[in-house]
């Protein structure tokens, strides 16, 4: 039995869930992939995969291969990779994930300039804004907006802060009045924004004389999602914070509008992420490089 091509066939049947997608795809037969996993299974005294006539999935020894086996097939990977020298022609798999309205919002609109210039690279996107294992899920670099929390198996970059504005709806403002100082905030409601990885109240923060000053409001509503605030906000129901990206639309529109524009809240910081762990590929390389060139600092 052939171990390394094993590892292959077992990572691409727990990716696609399927013996025949998987089988597909390393152009074999089905019953090829069944032996193959048989034989591995054997080999190594364990069950690796539940069978139903659904869906295929690892057990916890499969999980524990499963992540192992990818790691050494990356490693194996990347050696070639730089003993071939394909630096100068990036290519392969791609796995970015990315906050989901940045994505939508500045990133994908940019992407075909990218898959134009590299046009061997698979880009694999993921959209999300909870902190991930990098390496646990296979992801080779993210984007983040926001504080991170410092990992020593982490690198992160710096990239362009985010401006921020505070703006309400029309409707709100007709009924509470629009505040041009901060005193005048009494009285006014406005929308909670609880963070997905911490579940704290991400508080309205304004910059006032270069310091940073939180303003208590009482709420109604409290959200999770950027989205689900914009529309809240929208709705009427209260003041909110948000990167000027997000309601770039809805500013033009008239659907929201700023408020207190001479105390914009501090910026939020952008950075993408990347593993120390290992040799970092062309393919990664250059899409920081691009990154940069487009929301560098």
């Amino acid at each position: 039995m052939d171990r390394l091509f094993a590892m292959q066939v077992f990572t691409r049947i727990v990716d696609s869930g399927s013996f025949t997608q998987a089988a597909k795809e390393m152009s074999i037969s089905r019953a090829s992939a069944t032996s193959i996993l048989k034989q591995l299974e054997q080999k190594l005294g364990v069950r690796l995969l539940h069978r139903t006539t659904r869906k295929v999935n690892p057990t916890a020894d499969g999980r524990f291969y499963y992540q192992r086996c990818r790691n050494i097939l990356e490693q194996v990977s990347e050696t070639e990779e730089i003993l071939s020298q394909v630096a100068a022609t990036p290519r392969g798999p791609l796995r970015v994930d990315l906050p989901n309205t940045f994505s939508r919002l500045e990133v994908i609109p940019q992407l075909p300039g990218f898959c134009e210039a590299y046009p061997d690279i698979e880009l694999i996107l993921s959209a999300s804004d909870r902190v991930i294992n990098l390496v646990e899920e296979s992801v080779d670099c993210a984007i983040r907006i926001g504080s991170l929390t410092d990992t020593p198996s982490v690198i992160s970059r710096s990239l362009t802060p985010l401006p921020q504005v505070t703006c309400a709806s029309p409707h709100y403002l007709d009924r509470f009045g629009t505040p041009q100082i901060l005193s005048e905030l009494e009285g006014h409601h406005c929308v909670e924004y609880r963070s997905t990885s911490s579940g704290d109240i991400e508080p309205l923060e304004f910059l006032l004389d270069g310091q940073r000053h939180e303003q208590p409001l009482p709420a109604s509503i409290s959200v999770s999602n950027g989205d689900s605030y914009v529309a809240a906000c929208e709705a009427g129901m209260g003041i909110i914070q948000i990167p000027e990206y997000h309601i770039r639309r809805q500013l033009n529109a008239g659907s929201l509008i700023e408020i207190l524009p001479q105390l914009r809240p501090p910026a939020l910081s952008l950075s993408v992420l990347y593993s120390n762990h290992s040799h970092m590929k062309p393919a990664l390389r250059v899409f920081i490089d691009w990154m940069v060139v487009h929301f560098g600092q």
